[in-house]
């Protein structure tokens, strides 16, 4: 029996004379992960994605996965297909929705006629339908409030499409029909989740991560790769630039007060970003802050931080506390790996008691005792960046 996924749009539907733009975004990065698990046909029409899969080695279990995990599709089905005529629509239910209802209770039956040519109504089709599942499946009753299946037919265009339910997409936006931002990646727990959702707003990522060595480990950078590729799954494949602050911070120790250190720090990562964001070709960065988490993300902190570019910084976790952000990192998968105890660069000389509101002209004079433009030069010219392919 032949199947095939079929993927409703979420709010593509709204975008009005820019709709076709969102649709040839959502079908290029499906065809990308399509071709992961085998040789499909992509289509779109009436606000719906047709996922064919072209010969019997095409993963299609593969496929359904990957396809729920792509941002700008609020359902996804997987459907038997039927030729547009009730002999066969009725042969196809009874075939293939016989074992999803075997163990069940109760069920209705929904059709969609979306082919106003089709001879019968909708519900002399779902009349028709559930007349031919009880056939088969005896033991069952209808139930019209709350049914344990509910089965499903639509008539579409080019043929019937019969199924038991539709799964919950990602939901968002396709990813790339938002631009293009710089996720700063830590390996804690906020910055992944805020790269998700961003790229759920159709934001295309790439990543930034600064290491300490040899005061942070090579586990700890094999972690952030880690959560990027986990991120990957959702935001398709991206780019993790990697720079070395090593320096910045032994000379943060060296000429200026403990206090501000995090501050300091947190400044040259902006600044740093901002020349990689030039280099990438990306309009905004993103960071995990969450108003007044910690010392560095007190509403004068980030005022000191955000003076430090002049791109826009998205902060998506701004207003969550922890246990939503959590919720969240548990949901896409990242939240195991991020709390694996491997030490990241802000946590390498931190100051036992850091400003929480901090004034801009005093840190400027902190920042002042040191040779800014050429650490800025030192700490750039140690980048180098991975590839990180989606794994779907």
């Amino acid at each position: 029996m032949k199947e095939i996924l079929l993927l409703k749009y979420g709010e593509i539907v709204l975008k009005g004379a820019n709709r076709r733009f969102f649709e040839d975004t959502l079908a290029k990065e499906l065809r990308y992960r399509a071709a992961c698990f085998g040789n499909f046909s992509v289509r779109y029409a009436q606000s719906t994605l047709y996922i064919e899969p072209l010969n019997d080695f095409a993963d299609l279990e593969g496929m359904l996965e990957a396809a729920r995990r792509l941002f700008g599709v609020a359902g996804v089905v997987r459907a038997a297909v039927a030729e547009k005529n009730m002999e066969s629509i009725l042969a196809v239910a009874k075939e293939y929705l016989a074992p999803t209802l075997a163990g069940k209770k109760t069920f209705k039956v929904e059709a969609k006629r979306s082919d106003k040519l089709f001879p019968l109504s909708s519900p002399e089709i779902s009349r028709e339908t559930g007349g031919a599942l009880l056939s088969v499946c005896p033991h069952l009753r209808v139930d019209v409030h709350s049914p344990e299946v509910t089965v499903r037919v639509e008539v579409r265009d080019n043929a019937a499409y019969v199924h038991a339910g539709q799964l919950k997409g990602a939901g968002g936006l396709p990813v790339g029909a938002g631009g293009k931002a710089l996720l700063l990646l830590s390996g804690g727990i906020d910055s992944p989740v805020a790269g998700w959702m961003m790229a759920k707003r159709g934001v295309r990522l790439e990543a930034l991560y600064f290491e300490s060595m040899p005061y942070t480990s090579e586990q700890a950078r094999e972690k952030v790769l880690d959560l990027a590729a986990l991120v990957a799954r959702w935001s398709g494949s991206m780019q993790v630039n990697v720079i070395s602050l090593t320096h910045i911070q032994e000379e943060l120790v060296k000429h200026c007060d403990e206090e501000y250190f995090t501050l300091l720090l947190r400044r040259f990562m902006m600044k740093l970003a901002t020349r990689t964001a030039a280099l990438r070709g990306c309009e905004a960065l993103i960071t995990g802050e969450s108003l007044g988490q910690v010392a560095s993300q007190t509403m004068q902190a980030i005022n000191v931080t955000n003076a430090a570019t002049d791109l826009a910084v998205f902060r998506p976790c701004i207003g969550m506390d922890k246990e939503e952000i959590v919720q969240i990192a548990r949901m896409i998968d990242t939240f195991e790996t991020s709390i694996l105890p491997y030490e990241d660069c802000c946590t390498v000389f931190t100051p036992k008691h850091p400003k929480t509101r901090p004034e801009l002209t005093k840190v400027l004079e902190q920042e002042a005792r040191l040779d800014v433009d050429k650490l800025l030069d030192e700490a750039f010219e140690t980048l180098e960046t991975v590839y990180i392919r989606a794994k779907f």
